[in-house]
């Protein structure tokens, strides 16, 4: 048969299958799965969005009314006078994220590859705080770190809070209302949301990765740093972004365990929206927060190099 000749058709109850192009219909069933999802993100993620943009332009009060002026003078205000708190709650999201990565790994890893039958159990035991509202999970650790109780009569004990004097988290022999409480108490709140993304990346490594390590005479310190640590990545970079996001924008751990000299950015938008009433201040506040920390995920999400994220 020559090449430019086409193929003969089967024939007519042969039994050969034959192609048929899918119907309009057909190719449009995902379009229309994706459409709720996608009204979704547009009444409830970009309106809102596209709404405070044009809000942080805007001049006026709430008695005579905001009108939009263009007025972007408010971003440089607002970062002007807010910067420490911005640089505050990057401080204390950073140090959250990093003692959730120490806390949460070890036991991410002993659930994963040691638990065996306890394993369902555990898991429930890493989120049985979500079972209570946020706020009682946080009031719960005013009482833990009061003055005067047992966690603070320990860490006095062994000279912990002079250490933590000395570095300015604590003051007094006390924890409640210093930085190290704004810190526990992140710690704590977001723990969870690192331990998951780190279980489930390590429950993805084939057991007999760690065997063949073992073949070639690699030590248990060795097979962790060149094959478990490298393949959990796309866990430790899911696990360390849901926890520094909005742990950075976190305000209730600040004003339920902090003081003045604690408060983070999100405490300053929370009391400019709902008690000054200077909406365009709070808003830029919003939008540069946002700003500051996508940036920082782009540039995190690059250097960490991967891209697959669990």
């Amino acid at each position: 048969m020559s090449l430019t000749e086409a193929p003969p058709a089967p024939p007519s109850g042969s039994g050969a299958p034959v192609l048929r192009k899918p119907s309009t219909r057909k190719r449009l069933v995902p379009y229309w799965l994706l459409l709720p999802g996608i009204l979704w993100l547009v009444v409830f993620f970009a309106l809102p969005l596209v709404y405070q943009a044009s809000t942080s332009v805007q001049t006026g009060s709430l008695e005579k009314g905001f009108e939009v002026t263009w007025h972007f003078r408010t971003y440089a205000d607002a970062l002007r006078d807010y910067y420490p708190q911005f640089i505050r709650s990057l401080l204390y999201a950073g140090t959250a994220t990093i003692l959730c990565l120490l806390l949460g790994y070890p036991l991410a890893y002993l659930i994963a590859f040691k638990a065996g039958r306890w394993r369902n159990l555990v898991l429930v035991l890493v989120i049985a705080p979500f079972f209570t509202s946020f706020l009682i999970r946080t009031l719960a650790w005013k009482t833990i770190l009061a003055d005067g109780g047992a966690v603070v009569g320990a860490l006095d004990t062994l000279h912990v809070l002079d250490v933590t004097s000395w570095l300015g988290w604590t003051e007094n022999n006390r924890v409640l209302a210093t930085p190290m409480a704004v810190v526990c108490g992140l710690t704590y709140n977001f723990l969870p949301f690192m331990i998951l993304p780190l279980y489930t990346s390590l429950d993805r490594i084939d057991g007999r990765l760690h065997e063949a390590a073992g073949d070639l005479y690699a030590t248990p310190a060795t097979t962790f740093r060149k094959v478990t640590f490298p393949l959990s990545m796309p866990g430790v970079v899911s696990g360390t972004l849901l926890t520094f996001i909005p742990a950075s924008g976190d305000y209730v751990n600040a004003e339920l365990l902090g003081s003045t000299d604690t408060k983070m950015v999100g405490s300053v938008i929370q009391s400019q929206f709902l008690r000054v009433l200077d909406y365009p201040t709070a808003a830029a506040l919003s939008f540069i927060l946002m700003a500051v920390v996508l940036l920082m995920v782009t540039v995190y999400i690059r250097r960490s190099g991967t891209e697959d994220l669990v």
